[in-house]
């Protein structure tokens, strides 16, 4: 047999070789790898989504406390109104009961006395029976003062002659005590636990009161001094506890003032 030549193949150019296989592609590291940092600065649609997905609710409930404030406000102003406007009610009437109580009692005026009467408290219930005492629309005794009936007693914790007390007691306004009654009497005896001057005097061979009216009911005890002055001695008993004693003596004393 005879041996054929066989043709030999011219080698292949790379161009040849890489239109007939696939070439590679070389992929470097940074390539390789995601950019994390982009994806942290420009993050997807996708993560807002999500968070509004599981947190559907966040913003529905701010909203609406924010549209919840202006509406509290308004209550508040509201009940902050409404309590200005009665402490203004009561101020008013307030003012009104202090005007009312400056009213002096009616009847008890002296003619050509500028100042304002005093009632007594038994003046003041009569005149006013529905009203309480601390509403009563009249002034009280002064300090120191006790008020009966419709006069203002005044007991001395200094000791005078007879005539230096009705001195003392005049420039007040009234004279040494005058007892008119049993229950002036009664009042005196119990609201005092001393020897007091009262205005009763021996003149003209008859008892006179300061006031020129002569003696009527008289409280002497059994066993009386001499003098020509009276007092009254709070140690005995109502009914039996005047006695006389010289005017120039000191002794304390009552004044009263009457309206």
């Amino acid at each position: 047999m005879e041996m054929q030549d066989i043709p030999k193949e011219s080698p292949k150019s790379n161009e040849e070789e890489g239109a007939g296989e696939p070439m590679l592609k070389v992929v470097t590291e940074e390539e390789a790898e995601p950019d994390h940092y982009e994806e942290l600065q420009s993050p997807s649609e996708d993560v807002y989504v999500e968070a509004e997905a599981f947190h559907p609710t966040v913003k529905s409930r701010t909203g609406k406390q924010d549209e919840g404030k202006p509406g509290l406000y308004r209550v508040l102003c509201l009940i902050l109104t409404i309590i200005c406007f009665i402490l203004l009610i009561l101020v008013f009437v307030l003012g009104v009961k202090l005007r009312a109580g400056s009213t002096v009692c009616p009847g008890n005026g002296r003619s050509g006395d500028q100042q304002s009467p005093t009632c007594s408290l038994e003046d003041c219930q009569s005149y006013y029976p529905n009203n309480h005492f601390n509403r009563l629309p009249c002034r009280q005794c002064a300090s120191g003062w006790l008020t009966f009936g419709k006069s203002c007693f005044f007991l001395s914790t200094t000791r005078l002659t007879w005539s230096e007390s009705q001195k003392n007691c005049s420039s007040s306004g009234g004279s040494l005590a005058i007892v008119s009654s049993q229950n002036v009497q009664n009042f005196l005896s119990k609201k005092g636990d001393l020897k007091y001057w009262i205005g009763l005097r021996h003149e003209n061979s008859t008892w006179n009161w300061v006031n020129r009216r002569k003696l009527q009911q008289s409280y002497w005890t059994e066993a009386a001094h001499s003098g020509d002055c009276a007092y009254l001695n709070s140690d005995g008993p109502a009914e039996k506890n005047w006695d006389r004693a010289s005017c120039q003596s000191t002794t304390y004393f009552i004044c009263q003032l009457q309206f």
